[in-house]
């Protein structure tokens, strides 16, 4: 979108926040109404849908670190007076909208002697020039007398970055899955295949800048430029606009993209779709998409890092005398060996049998053995635990001993 078109539009209201939110309040608010206004879930609703447009257009513009700091000069120069366009001239006692004349009337025609140099620090002329490139695009002009032009390069407007979530079950996280997902968000004109031009023609090169997009103006001792109105700073206009897009090359519209989840990815991490954001305007390149995976607990399983952890019950006696238990992984089972006299909440590693790497490798198997008490013991099974509680006695085997030591 043209800087003259921003003028016009208020983004910050479209997403609901202040001028001053940081980057994550804008993009919580944008998620928020793309979730809540997205047409596939408001089918038919004209509002919701005009609302989600307008917070995609805003977001594609505060949500850029770039594109919203030139958004926010131009806002503060129209708030000033200077409407766009309004850069300030400079000549022997002549003001511009918005910021006053440099002659010998002084700053804003105040009568008061000045100089130039107290206002932007050593260096005058060439940080006046730094100032001004950096506001409209170009870079500072040199210090040569009699002024110099702004280095010209086209700008071109990358798309929006799209951020959307998706839900996985613990084992398809583990092992990787590929999944469609639905989008709505601009995306290359199908009409006109992105050119923002009429079929059969293309776009010309501008002749106001002769394909730069800046304009350069000389003010006495300083030089600066500023994006070409006439192309919008693209270099390039459209003579015959595509009347599906109406010349911005681009088109909201609903679209299924098939995702690659890589084994291993965790709960709330993201995978980057480089080039399948939102469009850019007239072929420019598009944004990313960032997918947030999202990955439900599983009943059996649990993780740490690349190792895959599960609890065992078993009885007292496997732990005594020892033996071996059955377990799954996520593709089959294994046997796992209870060494003699183990204690309860050992945790036994079975290397390999984890979550894959990428480098090829797995992690490990944690199985952790927990006693399960029996409940429902004949008198036969009961009278038998006695005679061995008795035994152990005998025996000298204490479970507490030491352990009013320790305790404090």
């Amino acid at each position: 979108m043209a800087q003259k078109e921003w003028a016009e539009k208020d983004y910050y209201r479209d997403l609901g926040v202040s001028s001053t939110a940081d980057a994550d309040e804008i993009k919580k608010a944008y998620r928020k109404i793309a979730r809540e206004d997205h047409p596939d879930k408001n089918p038919g609703d004209a509002a919701a849908e005009e609302r989600f447009k307008k917070a995609s257009e805003a977001y594609s513009v505060v949500g850029d670190k770039e594109k919203r700091a030139e958004y926010d000069e131009l806002k503060r120069l129209v708030a000033a007076g200077g409407g766009f366009g309004g850069y300030g001239n400079f000549g022997a006692g002549a003001t511009a909208p918005g910021y006053g004349g440099f002659g010998s009337t002084g700053f804003g025609g105040s009568g008061a002697d000045f100089d130039v140099s107290d206002l932007f620090g050593a260096g005058g002329a060439s940080n006046l020039n730094d100032v001004f490139g950096g506001m409209f695009g170009g870079r500072g002009a040199g210090g040569r007398s009699g002024g110099t032009r702004a280095s010209r390069r086209v700008r071109q407007t990358r798309g929006a970055d799209v951020e959307t979530d998706i839900t996985l079950e613990f084992r398809e996280a583990t092992k990787g899955v590929t999944v469609p997902i639905r989008l709505t968000n601009p995306a290359p004109c199908v009409t006109c295949h992105g050119s923002g031009a009429k079929p059969g023609t293309s776009p010309q090169r501008c002749p106001t800048c002769s394909g730069s997009g800046l304009v350069s103006e000389n003010r006495g001792a300083f030089g600066f430029s500023r994006p070409c109105e006439d192309c919008s700073g693209t270099g390039t206009r459209v003579e015959e606009k595509c009347q599906d897009c109406g010349g911005t090359g681009r088109k909201t519209r609903s679209r299924t993209i098939t995702v690659r989840v890589p084994a291993g990815v965790v709960d709330g991490q993201k995978v980057r779709l480089a080039g399948q954001g939102a469009a850019g305007e007239r072929g420019a390149p598009a944004g990313d998409l960032f997918v947030t995976v999202h990955v439900t607990p599983d009943k059996v399983f649990s993780r740490s890092g690349d190792d895959l952890m599960l609890t065992v019950p078993v009885s007292y006696t496997e732990l005594v005398l020892g033996g071996a238990v059955t377990v799954p992984t996520l593709d089959s089972k294994v046997r796992v060996r209870i060494p003699q006299s183990t204690p309860d909440g050992t945790t036994l590693r079975v290397r390999g049998r984890g979550v894959n790497k990428r480098n090829g490798a797995s992690g490990d198997l944690l199985v952790t053995v927990k006693v399960e008490v029996p409940k429902n013991l004949d008198e036969a099974a009961m009278s038998t635990l006695r005679k061995y509680a008795e035994e152990e006695k005998r025996a000298g085997f204490d479970p507490r001993a030491g352990w009013e030591g320790n305790v404090g």
